[in-house]
């Protein structure tokens, strides 16, 4: 084998080859998550390193805590906020559409019996139901959200009110220019209510009665995560205080010891609090919403009731019942009363005091005298006798204890048992309210100061190691 010789560089130097390639490829880098676990490992060997692990997970637990309590409490404070102020108000508002145009039906057709001499007093109370009713329609289109059945059922009413006000005019001319086209006029305006007005005012009351319970149950749901959370920082808490125990045989770790009782303020605060605002909720729906809806529902009852007798007299049996051979308003007005018997007796079941119990026993007696001046108003009727039955219906100065009497005083007795179960509902949804006030802010700043303390609490383990 031949030997070649290499020549030398300028200046004697002798040339040196270019570094070949390495031996083996280099050794490649773990991700970053594998060098944290790797660095996490060997921590973990050394005493100091476990703690450090310890304190960290102890502040993050607190941490959580808090924050779940936080978050789940804020949840449940806006439901019972939305309960005050914003889900009853509408169910409330919803129901006061209803009797507004109820009233205001049974007003027009008192003022028609009356004829020319239509009492002033009886004209206002139509004009303000009518009022009260178109308001509450603009004040629940402005606050109902995007519920979709309600912004529909307000849209009917809105187009539906003008036009029965309009066949309510036509009848009051035609009536006192004596033509009897104006008993048409009010027997159609009455349709119109009873088959397009109360039906969409009842399911708008409806849909804003369903959202209220639907707040209720969102406020009164249980905070589970907060409470799991905060059993499992306490239990980890008393995990590493044993631990520092077994080791020490230090019995207190100042630090771990004002954690683990800010972590035990707060889930006692959660559980006294949100017990005592379920309770007070529970109050509110059964004590005062639920007695509201019996008690609005005989409300309307009575108010259909007395409509309906009115256009008994209007009628004069121009229009029958499905049998085709009684009075429709006649029935109407038996169907009601039945109604309005029912909606009394749960209402003096649920009535809880005295002043809820007083105003209902007045409506039952009021009740009772009703029906017995209405029959006697009826028999008259069926004689022939109209002109002497009209005084007794609508009552005059000769006739003070008329059915219409009656049912001012059945109307007054429920008018103010509402407003009582109002303010009961109204006393007992702000009690709930006010039980949970405080604990957002209280959990987060204790819950700050719980994290704070097991990590000062470590930090004194860890320097007895310096």
């Amino acid at each position: 084998m031949a030997i070649t010789s290499r020549a030398p560089a300028p200046g004697g130097a002798v040339a040196v080859p270019p570094a070949g390639p390495p031996a083996g490829p280099a050794p490649r880098r773990g991700t970053a998550w594998a060098e944290g676990v790797e660095r996490l490992r060997a921590a973990a060997t050394t005493e100091p390193g476990r703690l450090r692990i310890i304190g960290a997970v102890l502040a993050a637990l607190v941490l959580l805590f808090g924050a779940v309590t936080v978050w789940e409490i804020s949840v449940r404070v806006g439901a019972a906020d939305d309960v005050v102020g914003r889900s009853q108000p509408l169910s409330a508002d919803a129901a006061s559409i209803y009797r507004s145009l109820a009233d205001a039906d049974t007003a027009s057709s008192s003022g028609f019996l009356a004829g020319g001499d239509e009492p002033r007093e009886v004209r206002q109370r139509y004009e303000k139901d009518i009022s009260n009713a178109s308001k509450l329609l603009v004040n629940a289109a402005a606050n109902t959200g995007a519920d979709e059945d309600s912004r529909k059922q307000i849209a009917l009413l809105s187009e539906q009110l003008p036009r029965y006000t309009g066949l309510i005019e036509q009848a009051r001319a035609t009536n006192k220019q004596g033509l009897p086209l104006g008993g048409a006029y009010l027997r159609y305006a009455n349709e119109q209510m009873s088959t397009q007005l109360l039906p969409a005012a009842q399911r708008l009351y409806e849909a804003e009665t369903d959202r209220l319970y639907t707040d209720y149950d969102d406020a009164r749901s249980l905070p589970l995560a907060s409470l799991g959370t905060g059993l499992l920082a306490l239990a980890a808490l008393a995990w590493a205080q044993r631990r520092n125990y077994r080791r020490t045989n230090r019995v207190f770790n100042h630090g771990l010891v004002a954690a683990t009782a800010a972590s035990l303020v707060v889930l006692m605060w959660l559980l006294v609090g949100h017990t005592v605002a379920r309770s007070e909720l529970a109050e509110a729906r059964s004590d005062g919403q639920e007695s509201l809806k019996v008690l609005n529902d005989a409300r309307i009852a009575s108010l259909q009731a007395r409509a309906s007798e009115n256009l008994t007299l209007i009628a004069r049996g121009a229009v029958l019942a499905a049998d085709n051979k009684s009075d429709k308003y006649d029935v109407d007005f038996t169907s009601e009363m039945k109604e309005l018997d029912a909606g009394l007796a749960t209402a003096q079941r649920l009535a809880d005091d005295s002043s809820g119990q007083e105003p209902v026993a007045r409506a039952v007696e009021g009740v009772k005298q009703w029906k017995q001046r209405h029959a006697a108003a009826r028999e008259t009727d069926l004689r022939g006798d109209y002109q002497d039955a009209l005084p007794q219906v609508i009552g005059d100065k000769d006739h003070k204890d008329s059915s219409g009497a009656s049912f001012d005083t059945v109307d007054a007795s429920l008018e103010q048992a509402v407003a009582h179960e109002q303010k009961e509902f109204t006393g007992a949804a702000r009690g709930g309210l006010g039980a949970l006030g405080g604990l957002v802010t209280g959990s987060a700043a204790l819950a700050v100061v719980g994290a704070a303390a097991a990590l000062l609490g470590i930090g004194r383990r860890l320097s007895e190691y310096r």
